[in-house]
């Protein structure tokens, strides 16, 4: 039985004739134009390693498609990376490139009346702009990840250079670790090393059930994640002959599957801007206090850097997320559907039979390291959760801190604000020691409304690098990089361009943060503590003569972003109106 979409597209095609003039034009047949028509998107291009190996995955995918009797096109929309954009104010750009992303792949997807759909991407905004754009399509499609790159030497990658740029920065001799790092950082294609934003989203989407098992960070460099790409191109075929859609596959119960295997595996916080912006898409509501609640009880088993030892290609060997999800099936629903057509367990259990799990120990047995030793059973878990959503006085609806890389003398901190409006002064601060130890760093208007929420990585690497700042904390409504460390609170909402409580802080202001007790507050000023009804009037009267910022940003996508964007806590999705 022909599904309802493929009649659609079918009857769309028959009534107009320049469809298929205009097919014939760029190389098909006759024949093609008879058969399914997919949609092969990728974000190929030089603009970073993830991206500039994709073309050959399409490729792989384009064959998959022709071996199963489609027909393949392959388009293009390339993506940008944050490394471009640190310390200039391109960074600003980064998050609303997801909106325009997602927007063009719809276009893409509503302007030719396709079957089905393939997305290939490896990274931080163009993951979540892929799975955004086929949730609002919702026509079959699934996603595959471009995978993991190579590790530098000593297992190195490309943000383990922070220190080295801080000394550089403040003018010190670094002989010739910088040339060094530009040859050997990023050696190869694929994403970042580490469970950055890039890694995470990767994991997100095989967890959510929208790429093929094993997928997710599987090394760019093994013919693997090729043979991968041609096994995507078969089973789109499938899902459009079984009329199986994205809707069907990314439920509520999806997504708190992947939260729960984001929470065992350290993943970014960005995950709680990019989850709830594709949850939107199929108008399901995905809160902060889930991701509070899962982390609260799920155990943290993966040891990968920022936040523990191993680099991200271990960790696919390690059995990635199918050894996550076999160690923590009891909390997870195995029966949520996904894009071969099989439930989760279903899955699992294939996984395991077709040699998957063996594979993988023999590529780790090269490294002298077992499973066990990257992805932790129950019994040996460290703590649970990696993620704490943080409320108080200052965000009201919330703040974000990834405390599983903070060190345990940091959960609980109070100390005096030092308050800035820009990044930018921040860094110099820091950098030439204008920062006293103790202080928090209060970062603000840089939410999505104030600068387009730009990544704070400069400043967070000058201040975990600094010896004297190890016990020095920054809270922002801005977001952090995945690999950032340290008592870092993003997301704090309502943002300040927004008229939230943090445009209110000022300096000397005394802010205590508990991480477990997930409180973030201003508790006094100066040496004078105050009472909860104290410290609300003194932001009241602040609020008095506190004027909301002008928009300033040129014309286009940022001007737009500036004036529409939802909060961040609700994923800083760009709102209809």
């Amino acid at each position: 039985m022909t599904d309802p979409i493929q009649q659609k597209s079918r009857q769309i095609r028959k009534n107009w004739v320049q469809f298929d003039a205009l097919c014939c034009g760029t190389g098909w047949d006759e024949r093609d134009l008879q058969n399914p028509q997919i949609l092969v998107e990728d974000v190929y291009g030089s603009s970073h390693p993830g991206s500039f190996h994709l073309n050959t995955l399409a490729e792989e995918v384009a064959t998959g498609v022709y071996q199963e009797g489609g027909k393949p096109a392959n388009f293009h929309g390339t993506d940008i990376c944050d490394g471009w954009a640190m310390s200039h104010d391109g960074m600003n750009y980064i998050l609303p490139s997801r909106e325009v992303l997602c927007d063009l792949v719809e276009i893409h997807g509503r302007v030719i009346p396709w079957d089905g759909m393939v997305v290939i991407s490896s990274c931080d905004k163009s993951i979540p702009a892929h799975l955004m754009a086929v949730s609002r399509l919702n026509f079959p499609a699934m996603h595959i990840p471009g995978g993991s790159n190579r590790a530098g030497p000593n297992l190195s990658h490309s943000v383990l250079i922070g220190e080295t740029a801080t000394k550089m920065r403040r003018g010190e001799d670094v002989g010739t670790e910088i040339r060094d790092y530009k040859l050997s950082g990023c050696p190869g294609v694929g994403a970042c090393q580490f469970m950055g934003t890039a890694s995470t989203m990767q994991c997100m989407s095989e967890a959510l059930g929208m790429s093929l098992p094993g997928a997710a960070l599987a090394p760019a460099s093994l013919f693997d994640i090729r043979r991968l790409a041609r096994q995507a191109g078969w089973q789109i075929m499938k899902l459009v002959q079984k009329g199986i859609r994205p809707a069907d596959i990314l439920t509520k119960e999806a997504f708190a599957n992947a939260i729960i295997v984001h929470a065992a595996l350290s993943g970014s916080t960005n995950a709680l801007l990019h989850l709830p912006a594709i949850a939107h898409e199929l108008g399901i509501e995905i809160d902060a206090e889930l991701f509070d609640r899962i982390n609260r009880e799920t155990p943290y088993l993966v040891d990968v850097q920022p936040s523990g030892k191993y680099v991200s290609e271990l960790v696919w060997y390690a059995g990635g997320v199918p050894r996550v999800q076999m160690e923590l099936q009891d909390m997870l629903d195995l029966n949520v559907m996904t894009v071969t057509g099989r439930t989760l367990g279903q899955n699992l259990q294939q996984l395991a039979r077709e040699g998957f799990f063996r594979r993988g120990e023999g590529y780790l047995a090269n490294y002298k390291l077992r499973p066990q030793d990257v992805i932790r059973p129950v019994a040996q878990k460290k703590g649970f959760g990696s993620i704490a959503v943080l409320k108080g006085n200052i965000a009201p609806e919330g703040a974000v801190v990834k405390f599983s890389a903070v060190k345990p003398a940091m959960m609980k901190h109070e100390g005096p604000a030092r308050v800035f409006d820009r990044e930018e002064e921040a860094l110099e601060a820091v950098l030439h020691g204008r920062i006293g130890p103790g202080s928090v760093i209060v970062l603000r208007y840089e939410g999505p409304r104030g600068s387009g929420m730009p990544e704070i990585l400069a400043t967070t690497e000058a201040l975990v690098t600094n010896p004297d700042l190890q016990n020095t904390a920054i809270i922002t409504d801005g977001r952090f990089s995945g690999a950032t460390r340290g008592p870092c609170i993003g997301h704090v909402s309502p943002e300040a361009a927004a008229g939230g409580p943090i445009a209110l802080v000022e300096d000397g202001d005394w802010i205590s943060i508990d991480i477990p007790q997930r409180t973030l507050a201003l508790v006094g000023h100066g040496a004078k503590r105050m009472e909860a009804a104290e410290v609300q009037s003194l932001l009241a009267a602040r609020r008095k003569s506190w004027q909301a910022p002008s928009c300033n940003h040129p014309n286009g996508i940022l001007r737009r972003y500036a004036t529409q964007a939802a909060s961040a806590m609700q994923g800083a999705y760009l709102k209809s109106s």
